[in-house]
């Protein structure tokens, strides 16, 4: 999990455990989970069963029977407490800081993108003729880690350097972190024991995330991506004309440089 600094630290250093009070978007998103688990656990099991099929992602089902809110409904949908529990404290530690910045509106666009993709891309690949692969085809997939390794993508995009203990014991920068993630899961993803399922998933959630991230905003609106890059050039090109040279500290300042 991540280190954070604590609000009042001294320059000794001492850290706070956990990214702060949950956010606006993680309440709605952890307390629709737990409902949806409570549900299922005081039902029979028989109907918990039923609509465990109905929720979760079925690709079978989204093909033959057109169930396609499947690709939405399965990240609500959890396996046991222990799956729901670090599901949803790994969206905790990880999602407070990143919904800081974005603000709830995006931080909710990129959350469901990712896991609605996360389950598109899983049911894609189990239309392949791969055995690997094709053995999901009637497999029921649950579970927010798509959605969730999506967040650990942009987490370690924005704060590459931060220090996360895995396992709670090895302290390593996030963006190893989230490499050797990416790396387990796509080695899980190729035995044949049965844990391709969610391990395809989670690395659906790491590459649309990638996409969404660097490069679906400039294929969308190519244009604004040309504007950017000519007001870019604009002022790099007036500041070599006025002789402007940007402020701040750095090992190559001199002082004698002038700063406008």
């Amino acid at each position: 999990m991540p280190r954070y600094p604590s609000r009042y630290a001294s320059q000794s250093s001492s850290f706070s455990f956990g990214p702060g009070p949950i956010s606006t978007a993680l309440k709605l998103i952890i307390a629709a989970n737990v409902v949806l688990f409570a549900t299922l656990y005081i039902l029979p099991g028989q109907a918990a069963e039923s609509l465990t099929k109905t929720l979760g992602l079925v690709p079978r089902f989204v093909v033959q029977k057109g169930w396609v809110w499947q690709l939405f409904t399965y990240m609500f949908v959890h396996a046991g407490p222990m799956h729901l529990l670090f599901n949803m404290l790994t969206l905790w530690m990880f999602g407070t800081e990143l919904e800081r910045i974005w603000g709830t509106r995006f931080f909710l666009k990129f959350y469901f993108a990712t896991g609605v993709g996360a389950g598109l891309l899983t049911l894609l690949a189990s239309l392949l003729p791969f055995p690997l692969l094709s053995q999901m085809y009637g497999w029921n997939i649950v579970g927010a880690s798509g959605a969730i390794y999506g967040l650990l993508l942009a987490y370690a995009l924005y704060f590459p350097n931060r220090l996360i203990y895995m396992y709670l014991v090895f302290p390593i920068p996030a963006k190893l972190f989230v490499l050797i993630m990416g790396g387990l899961a796509f080695l899980s993803s190729m035995s044949a024991n049965g844990g391709g399922v969610a391990s395809a998933t989670h690395l659906g959630g790491l590459l649309i995330a990638y996409v969404y991230l660097k490069g679906l905003r400039m294929r969308l609106s190519p244009w604004a991506e040309v504007k950017y890059r000519y007001v870019k050039w604009k002022i790099g090109r007036a500041r070599k004309k006025f002789d402007v040279y940007s402020g701040g500290r750095s090992s190559n300042d001199r002082w004698d440089r002038r700063v406008h």
